[in-house]
């Protein structure tokens, strides 16, 4: 095994290309990749058929490799660079193992090894750690630095399959795993993995028929004004009620609407449901709505909004949408800001979501037009967390939301921290739009009697 930290590094390229056949059994013509020279997904099935057949106690080892973040690079940098860091990947990975291990690009930003000699789970262990911290190194294109990580699954025959397509299906589920620990990480195929995928494949047909069937419902919470004490407005909350479940909490689905494509319509969905509600509540109610990453990417975001607010007659101001840290990192950061800018031109709320569980900086709150920092829950009892934050938003000409109180003290200490505004269990738990309504016939200070709301 060549030693990893041999391989080549980003900051100062080889141009050297190993010219060896991608598998020394395997015949080579029409079967390699043309911008990396590996071979492809048909050369990499057949050899591992090849050696499954071949038989033996020992059954081939099989890691699938998966570029986190390229995509960032290839819209940030262009295509041309996105080949370039391609084909480096592929002559780290390729320097990096032994001739006669294969080496493919099966397409896109996915590789694939397998290992020509028997391996064990820890000898692969070892190499999958290797390769991870192999492919996270600096890249230098045109004269830029690139970062971008790895995510690796593996399987070994004969205990995870004797087939190729069930071994490389159970790689590309351990695969799935690592992207789920927070990439940058390396798992073996186990039995549950299967079983995960497959009710994750009943949720996610479940899931498709939910929206025509009318099977989804927005759920409100109450926000309250700190200075004034009253009603500020709610938040949307997407609830599904599936036959035979019962209600199920967005934490539970929205992630697979993500992974799958779902979540443009139901954000859709979502944005023309929340404004028509909330042009029945009296004004200045606002309503808040939660935006995913992927409905920046799909480009259709500032046109749904503005059909929705056209169609139930809600002016651009009693509007707010949430924006995670990680939409402001997805991709081209660019194209989040230009449509929040132009949202903002619609006269609609912008604000930061979760402050302080992610990436945030200084420059972020600085070039994004934000109305409003929301504090995460989990320093509902950091007070000095809370000041700080609070204190950096009225600086930046932004209002503070402390989201998660739950205790009269937690209330206290957030008023007395400079916080704006406030929401969690004790003003209220999310509610039905009947009991929202309700609850703003009759409430003109929550604050007066707390814990009574919802």
């Amino acid at each position: 095994m060549t030693p990893a930290g041999a391989a080549e590094t980003g900051v100062a390229e080889q141009k050297r290309e190993h010219r060896e056949q991608p598998c020394a059994r395997c015949p080579t013509r029409h079967m390699t990749d043309p911008l990396t020279g590996l071979a492809d997904r048909r050369q990499f099935r057949d050899c591992l058929a090849e050696q499954l057949t071949a038989g033996g106690p020992d059954g081939p080892g099989v890691m699938l490799i998966d570029l986190d973040r390229f995509k960032a690079v290839n819209d940030a940098l262009g295509h041309p660079a996105g080949d370039a860091l391609l084909q480096s990947a592929a002559r780290r990975l390729r320097g990096a193992l032994r001739p006669d291990d294969t080496v493919a690009r099966l397409g896109g930003d996915e590789f694939a090894v397998l290992f020509a000699r028997p391996v064990d789970r820890g000898s692969m262990s070892a190499i999958a750690a290797r390769l991870v911290e192999l492919l996270a190194r600096p890249y230098l294109l045109r004269g830029q630095v690139a970062l971008v990580g790895a995510s690796i699954g593996g399987a070994i025959a004969p205990e995870d399959g004797t087939d190729p397509d069930r071994l490389m299906s159970c790689a590309d589920l351990a695969l799935y795993q690592s992207k789920g620990r927070g990439r940058g990480c390396f798992s073996f195929f186990a039995p549950e993995m299967q079983s995960r995928a497959d009710e994750r494949r009943r949720l996610e047909i479940a899931l498709r028929a939910a929206l025509p069937r009318g099977e989804l419902a927005l759920h409100y919470q109450p926000q309250v004004n700190l200075h004034s004490q009253a009603l500020a407005g709610f938040e949307a909350l997407l609830r599904w009620n599936r036959p035979g479940n019962g209600l199920i909490p967005p934490t539970a689905f929205i992630p697979l609407a993500e992974e799958t494509g779902l979540i443009g319509s139901i954000g859709d969905w979502v944005v023309r449901e929340a404004t028509v509600e909330a042009a029945r509540w009296p004004a200045p109610l606002c309503v808040a709505v939660n935006v995913a990453p992927q409905q920046f990417q799909d480009g259709r975001l500032v046109g749904t909004v503005r059909a929705a607010l056209a169609a139930a007659g809600l002016p651009g101001s009693r509007l707010e949408l949430e924006v995670t840290e990680s939409a402001l990192l997805e991709d081209a950061g660019w194209c989040t800001r230009d449509q929040l800018q132009a949202l903002k031109e619609m006269g609609v709320r912008i604000s930061l979501d979760d402050f302080g569980t992610g990436y945030s900086s200084l420059s972020q709150l600085r070039n994004f037009p934000f109305d409003r920092v929301k504090i995460d829950r989990s320093f509902a009892d950091d007070a000095a967390v809370v000041r700080a934050v609070a204190l950096l938003g009225a600086s930046l000409g932004m209002r503070t939301t402390a989201e998660g109180v739950e205790t009269p003290e937690q209330l206290e200490r957030m008023r007395a921290e400079g916080c704006t505004e406030a929401q969690g269990f004790l003003l209220g738990l999310p509610m039905p739009p009947e009991e929202a309504a309700a609850l703003i016939r009759r409430s003109d200070d929550l604050l007066h009697k707390p814990g009574e709301v919802g």
